[in-house]
């Protein structure tokens, strides 16, 4: 039989060298790639039944960009990742659909190995690539989910839930928050919109004039962040693994440049009430 061809990806020279010669004495034929642009090179140029890849190689998360590409235009290849973080399995559990399985550094060879076969000898269906989602999908998708959460967290919230609101009064600028990070996302770009600042400015006055404090605003937004991410970990089937991380960054600086133009117009109307009470 002709042995299994297996692409393994690892910055790591000395688990190269060893690893790889571990798998090809266990009937591999493996080809080793030590950059994220030397395996998408190998990835269009040669056909694998299986890809063993580093989660981190060079950049944290950047593994992710290899499955994805192979998902893609392999998708009956088997996919495993190699991490060296535990703590990072309710990630990768949630994303099982892209990656057949993972193993912690340092792996068990015998149990690497055994895990491998078992896969090639599965009798897996005629395979397609399946279109896969960004981060602004599931913004989108689940919008009213993490308004809904953030309200509840903000309910729960001593500080917070002393400044009397009414619902639509609290929630107000939720949606166009989230539109913004959708746009950001989508447009692939640093720049926060026209509209999104103008929308940030009100927010921030209208919350001064709402007997906010700087320290409100500021809790207010951290828990707004939170809702996203969390709904974000928890929609992750079907994400393209190639920009998670780039999304999750954009949104993360989208939502801190909306809190600072909120603040800065926050203290500007706070200026101009404080001129206004000044004796003639």
């Amino acid at each position: 039989m002709t042995p299994p061809r297996l692409l393994f990806v690892d910055d790591e020279s000395g688990i190269r060298l060893t690893l790889s010669a571990i798998l090809h004495q266990n009937g591999f034929d493996v080809t080793v790639a030590a950059s994220v642009p030397e395996a998408l090179a190998l990835i269009g140029k040669n056909r694998y039944e299986v890809l063993l890849s580093d989660l981190n190689i060079g950049e944290p998360g950047d593994g992710f960009t290899v499955v994805s590409a192979m998902r893609r235009s392999q998708p009956q290849a088997a996919t495993f990742i190699l991490t060296g973080y535990p703590d990072f399995e309710s990630a990768l559990l949630a994303i099982r659909n892209q990656v057949d399985d993972y193993f912690t550094k340092p792996a068990d060879v015998k149990t690497l190995v055994s895990t491998i076969t078992k896969r090639l000898t599965q009798e897996i269906g005629s395979a397609e690539a399946v279109p896969l989602r960004r981060v602004s999908d599931i913004l989108r998708e689940h919008a009213e989910t993490i308004c809904d959460e953030w309200l509840r967290a903000v309910g729960e919230n001593g500080d917070l839930s002393r400044v009397q609101l009414t619902t639509e009064e609290r929630k107000d600028h939720v949606p166009a928050v989230l539109q913004e990070l959708i746009g950001r996302v989508e447009r692939d770009s640093a720049d926060t919109s026209q509209q999104a600042v103008g929308a940030a400015e009100e927010h921030g006055r209208v919350r001064f004039r709402q007997g906010y404090t700087v320290a409100q605003v500021v809790l207010e937004a951290r828990l707004l962040q939170r809702s996203v991410t969390s709904n974000v970990q928890a929609n992750l089937l079907g994400v393209d693994l190639s920009t998670l991380i780039v999304d999750l960054v954009e949104i993360g600086e989208s939502l801190a440049s909306l809190l600072e133009i909120s603040i800065r117009a926050f203290q500007a109307e706070s200026q101009v009430d404080r001129g206004s009470k000044l004796p003639l």
